[in-house]
Order: structure tokens, then C-alpha cells, then sequence
């Protein structure tokens, strides 16, 4: 499925965002939609798309489809939220799959197509998708002292030189997609305060996921990179990395992590049932252990807890909307084209060339 939802955020950017499906139009019958799009209304105006008011266009899958945020490797993401999708199933009474994306633009698509019920959206996406694919969030995870934050560092090679921001001037930093609120959207807002601005004072290099940049920084591909807190904690205790191979330059106020979402049109009972099946689940020990300690889900809502990230995207003048989406999502398959070609570049040789004869003309 991975490649299939690949191929579709090609499409959408050859030819344009795709059109929501029939059940998600609005039309001019909406009298208020805030920053949705024209898909979409926002009568109540709590900032996340109405259900459709005409029954007909309210879905009752026989199949619930889930998947979360491809920040790190999606397959890893697939095993680790077996346990839950087991639970779901038995909770709803219905059939719950896992739907593996590779990037936060073909996650968006699939919701926006009616191809996704319920998913787990990074903290940058998450906007996008409320404002482009009527995703509903509802729910964060967490612990019994509260939801989970995680904060932007600045991480370097504990062994490098770098010891302040201003130490990477010129060097390489690793970003880690065009879209992700701590990975770029985050570094610029905060940085050019801080006397270091991402492509004037830096080259940016997009590593394509949180876990890219770190292992990237852990192998000297790049200087430095901002990466969420709690995704580098998580590979810390994987033993992926070390954590004494590492220095943090700097880090931010918290923010919320990945919003968990539901689609906006789907039958309120059915709805209701999966918001109760998540806030009553608790984690078995060994997905608490791979999700940070985190070992159940809280609610949350796009209006409160995405307050800062809202703030940050004004900052930098990026807007949830499908212009910058399209833009961003470029950014991203752009990015992900290059390492493919690195990737496939030829080893260079190794062998010691020949001693050309002697009067032979020298190569040229």
C-alpha cells in the first residue's frame, strides 16, 4: 500500500491537490469555514470541520484504516500499534487495519480521499490535514501525569566543536522535511531571534524523518539537526544511538506531539465509539516501552493544544493552506528523489589504476 499512496502524492503534485471526495463537499451552503478548505464548514467554528449535515453523506465502515505519522520507519510503526488495532477491532466490533504511509503528504491524501478513518498525524501535518482532509483530532498520547509534549533540540556530535548556534554557520543541518513543525517549520521561526537563520547562515539538507537526522548526525552526514525530543529519547532507549555521542545546543518551550484524528464524516455513534476505545485503552508494557513510557490516550483539541503551532506557522509565514501544502509536499518528494539517486550511485573504485606504458600519450 505504501507505494500506491507514493504514487498518489505524485499525482497530486502534477496535477494539483485532489478534490475531496462527494460526502466532504460543502458547497456555497456553508456560512463559515475559517481556514478549512472550501471542502469543508466550520458552523460552530472550533477551527475542525462539521459532519456533513445530510445523513447520506455520513460513512459506517464495515473496515476501520488506521496509520500513524511516518516520522521514523513506517514498518516500524505497523508491529507497534498491533496491540491497539487488535483492541480497536474488538472495541468497535469492527475490522481495524493498519495503512502504511511514507510521508506526512501521502497521509493527508489518504484522510482527504476517504481512504483513511482514523490516524495519528505529527504535530506540522496535524494542521494541514484539519485544514485540507477534514481530519477531527481528538486525543494525544500520554501518561497518568498527563499528555506527552516533546521539545525541539539542537543536537550535535558530543565530539564536534560546535558548543552555541552560532558555531554551525556555514555547516550542514539536516532538517528533516519541509512540512514537520519541529523539524523546519519550528527552527525557522526561532532561530533568526537567535542570530542563526536556516539557508542564509546554514545550508539546509532535507534528511527525510527525525530518525534520518539523528543517525545522519551520529554518522558525520551531517553537523547538526533540530529533531523532536521525544523521537530521539526513543531511539536512545532502543539503543539505536547513544545518547553520551550527543551534545544539545539548545532546545524549545514544549509542544504537543502527534494528534490523533479522526475523519470528519464518519456516522457520530461510530465516531463516539473509537473517541471512548482510545481514551480507554492502556498500552501493553512492551508498546508503552517503544512509545516513550506513554501508556494511554488523552484528549485534546486542535484549538487548544495546537495553539503554539499555529503561532509558529504565522511566525514564519507558512499558512495551512493547500498552496503551501503543495509547495511543502514538493519540498518533500524533491528530497526523497535525491537520496534515492545518491543511493543508487555507483561505489567509486577502489583499485589502483594501472602504470600507463612508457612514450603512451597521458589521459585526458
Amino acid at each position: 500500500m505504501a507505494h500506491g499512496l507514493l504514487a498518489s502524492t505524485a499525482l497530486v503534485l502534477s496535477l494539483g491537490f485532489a478534490a475531496a471526495p462527494a460526502s466532504a463537499q460543502q458547497g456555497a451552503a456553508c456560512a463559515f469555514r475559517g481556514a478549512l478548505d472550501e471542502a469543508y464548514c466550520d458552523a460552530n467554528r472550533d477551527m475542525v470541520a462539521d459532519a456533513p449535515a445530510d445523513p447520506a453523506k455520513l460513512r459506517d465502515p464495515s473496515t476501520i484504516v488506521f496509520t500513524y505519522t511516518p516520522v521514523e520507519d513506517p514498518a516500524l510503526y505497523a508491529s507497534q500499534f498491533r496491540p491497539f488495532l487488535d483492541y480497536l477491532g474488538q472495541c468497535t466490533g469492527k475490522r481495524a487495519v493498519y495503512f502504511q504511509v511514507t510521508s506526512n503528504a501521502a497521509q493527508v491524501e489518504a484522510m482527504r480521499s476517504g481512504r483513511l478513518h482514523v490516524a495519528g498525524f505529527s504535530t506540522g501535518p496535524t494542521a494541514f490535514a484539519v485544514n485540507l482532509a477534514g481530519a477531527v483530532p481528538f486525543a494525544v498520547k500520554g501518561n497518568a501525569e498527563g499528555y506527552e509534549s516533546y521539545k525541539v533540540v539542537m543536537i550535535v556530535r558530543a565530539d564536534s566543536p560546535y558548543r552555541t548556534l552560532a558555531d554551525l554557520r556555514g555547516k550542514r543541518v539536516a532538517h528533516t522535511s519541509a512540512t514537520s513543525n519541529s523539524g523546519n517549520l519550528a527552527p525557522r521561526a526561532f532561530f533568526p531571534g537567535l542570530g542563526l537563520t536556516p539557508e542564509k547562515d546554514y545550508q539546509v539538507v532535507y534528511s527525510g524523518g527525525h530518525d534520518r537526522s539523528v543517525m545522519g548526525v551520529n554518522a558525520g552526514d551531517y553537523d547538526a539537526a533540530p529533531v523532536a525530543s521525544d523521537v530521539w529519547t526513543r531511539m536512545v532507549a532502543r539503543g539505536q544511538v547513544k545518547r553520551e555521542n550527543f551534545r544539545v545546543l539548545w532546545e524549545s518551550e514544549p509542544f504537543p506531539t502527534s494528534g490523533f484524528a479522526l475523519a470528519h464524516d464518519l456516522k457520530p455513534e461510530l465516531a463516539a465509539k473509537i473517541r471512548q476505545c482510545f481514551l480507554d485503552y492502556r498500552f501493553p508494557e512492551a508498546m508503552a516501552k517503544d512509545l516513550g513510557g506513554n501508556d494511554r490516550f488523552w484528549p485534546a483539541t486542535y484549538a487548544e493544544q495546537w495553539a503554539p503551532v499555529r503561532a509558529v506557522a504565522d511566525a514564519v509565514n507558512a499558512p495551512y493552506n493547500r498552496a503551501a501544502f503543495d509547495a511543502e509536499a514538493r519540498k518533500e518528494l524533491e528530497a526523497e528523489a535525491r537520496k534515492r539517486a545518491q543511493a543508487q550511485q555507483p561505489a567509486a573504485p577502489t583499485h589502483v589504476a594501472p602504470t600507463a606504458p612508457a612514450g603512451a600519450a597521458p589521459a585526458r
